[in-house]
């Protein structure tokens, strides 16, 4: 067969199109030259840039947070080097044998880890915060795609005993609660960086350079005793046990700095191993929780009244038959007393009598009095989550309602506004600032609330409320002299009172120049007693005795020996 030819195949090219082509190739060559040469000859900074972030990486150097100590430089927390377990998942082909021994070793379950080790992420970590020996023998195993990470892990020596105080710090060693929390500006430093090489595999090969030097964080010296604190947390604990409480707390000041030398409270947690907590066990009931604080309030209503005039140290107040009618209501005596002087008002803690010296008063004057001490609102210490406790506007107070203020009933405090308060008494009348640091100059100048002629007559009241005949023989301390006050409120639940109680005591000593002001709250004790006289002077006592013996405070009632609580012994009013 002949074949066809197309006469279009056999017309010739034009030459300009052959000579465009080669222009245009010879143009493209010349262009990706000059392209190249500038790229690696001039300017070569944007392949070096592409390189360094495929290879180069900055890295976090942590810096070590620092120490929290007490008063006398003991650690109550430090930071002890971890290790880290974490994973590039595509690399980790781990056989069912590999990965049952490293599960054995991270004490957790083969299934866990399989199923983080299958994600699609590219960074997974396996277990935070191992001990050293344990990321050795994981090392060990040599498995692929496993690697580690240098860490910080908080460690608190006392455990239990100061954890709602120092409060604790998360996986990032960033504080959560407490002390942690208040002072992390300070505690955290800040960290520093360097500039590495690393494989695909994420392991460095080549350290290339220090970018900024990590800034150790600083110590925090406490004003806790780290002694008086375990005391008091010991002494707390046993009371709560005897007593079958739901809970309790104590506050232990200096009386004349308004340093906190101890708090403590019940239920308690340790933060060294926070697996299985609940809320409860995590407040700090000495500052966030609020109650109605009973006849601990009776002081501050006569000291206002001795500072107005209104009555004197030795003025006769009719208590009798026992109880008083105010509108619908009528406030009760639990044992009815007749003419009571107004010290002797405090020391058999008669509602009726502390109700007629509060009438006798303008109801702004006692919410003046209220503010002044500090009820209503913070205390200013800085620690997270604290209370301010409730105080109404006087313009709203009905006549029964000042009445029951004035023990204690229709107000809430915190257990360390109700400490802090009772310095008037302690300090000859005047408030200083609470502080949860270590006080090194001298201590801040007073606001006065009282004259210094009414806060002496209330001490001495205050101190026959725990002689034979007061509220609280039990509060007795052998050696010295000791002033304080019950109180037994009956808890308020959805608006209504139960027959629930808490149970305290506030005192200072010793009286003639007072050094401690300790303060107890027993929550819904359930063993039989409920008195604060019963429940929570004992603990005052035994603290108290302890702390001033500690502290080597001299004795100021030699002569005098202990009058001890009889069984009959006289019982508070609520």
């Amino acid at each position: 067969m002949k074949a066809v030819r197309s006469p279009l195949l056999d017309a010739p090219l034009p030459a300009w199109r052959a000579r465009l082509l080669l222009g245009l190739l010879l143009g493209g060559s010349l262009a990706l030259i000059g392209r190249a040469f500038y790229l690696q000859g001039i300017n070569n900074e944007f392949l070096i840039g592409k390189g360094e972030s495929r290879y180069e990486r900055i890295i976090e150097i942590p810096a070590t947070r620092g120490r929290i100590l007490d008063r006398h430089g003991e650690v109550l927390a430090m930071s002890t080097p971890v290790k880290s377990v974490w994973a590039i998942p595509e690399d980790a082909k781990l056989t069912p044998a590999q990965l049952r021994e490293l599960a054995r070793l991270l004490e957790t379950e083969p299934r866990l880890l399989s199923r983080k080790l299958s994600t699609a992420r590219d960074f997974v970590y396996l277990k935070r915060q191992i001990a050293p020996d344990v990321a050795e023998r994981v090392a060990a195993l040599k498995l692929p795609g496993i690697h580690f990470q240098n860490e910080y892990r908080r460690y608190y020596p006392a455990g239990e005993v100061t954890a709602h105080m120092l409060g604790f710090t998360g996986a990032e060693d960033v504080g959560q609660e407490g002390i942690e929390l208040a002072f992390e500006a300070q505690l955290a430093g800040k960290p520093g960086s360097r500039r590495v090489i690393k494989d695909r595999r994420g392991q460095i090969v080549e350290d290339v350079e220090a970018i900024r030097a990590p800034q150790e964080g600083r110590d925090v010296v406490l004003a806790l005793d780290a002694k008086l604190q375990y005391l008091a947390f010991s002494k707390l604990k046993q009371a709560v046990q005897e007593h079958r409480a739901k809970a309790g707390g104590i506050v232990v000041l200096d009386a004349k700095s308004g340093e906190i030398l101890a708090l403590a409270n019940l239920p308690a947690y340790n933060p060294n191993n926070r697996s299985d907590l609940s809320g409860a066990q995590l407040r700090n009931r000495a500052i966030t929780d609020t109650f109605e604080p009973g006849s601990t309030f009776k002081p501050f209503t006569v000291a206002l009244a001795l500072d107005k005039g209104q009555v004197r140290f030795d003025t006769a107040i009719q208590t009798a038959p026992g109880k008083l009618t105010i509108g619908p209501a009528t406030i009760h005596d639990a044992h009815p007393h007749g003419l009571l002087t107004v010290a002797q008002v405090i020391q058999k803690s008669s509602n009726v009598g502390t109700s007629k010296i509060a009438l006798s008063l303008p109801p702004e004057a006692m919410w003046a009095m209220f503010d002044a001490l500090g009820f209503g609102q913070p205390t200013k210490i800085g620690f997270p989550g604290e209370a301010a406790g409730r105080l109404r506007p006087w313009q709203r107070w009905r006549p029964i309602e000042q009445a029951t203020m004035s023990y204690g009933h229709g107000i809430s405090v915190t257990l360390l506004q109700l400490a802090r308060a009772y310095q008037v008494f302690a300090r000859d009348g005047d408030l200083v600032p609470l502080s949860l640091v270590k006080v090194e100059a001298a201590p801040a100048v007073g606001a006065r609330v009282f004259s210094q002629q009414t806060a002496r007559e209330v001490r001495t009241m205050l101190e026959m409320a725990v002689q034979p005949g007061g509220t609280a023989p039990k509060a007795q301390v052998p050696g010295y002299r000791v002033a304080g006050k019950t109180g037994t409120a009956v808890k308020l639940e959805g608006g209504v009172y139960t027959k629930k109680y808490v149970s305290g005591f506030v005192g200072f000593a010793p009286v003639s120049d007072p050094r401690l002001i300790v303060a107890v709250m027993i929550d819904e004790p359930s063993a039989g007693k409920y008195y604060g006289g019963e429940v929570a002077a004992p603990v005052f006592s035994s603290v108290m005795e302890s702390a001033l013996r500690a502290l080597g405070v001299p004795p100021d009632d030699t002569a005098r020996p202990l009058q001890f609580a009889a069984a009959s012994a006289a019982k508070e009013e609520m």
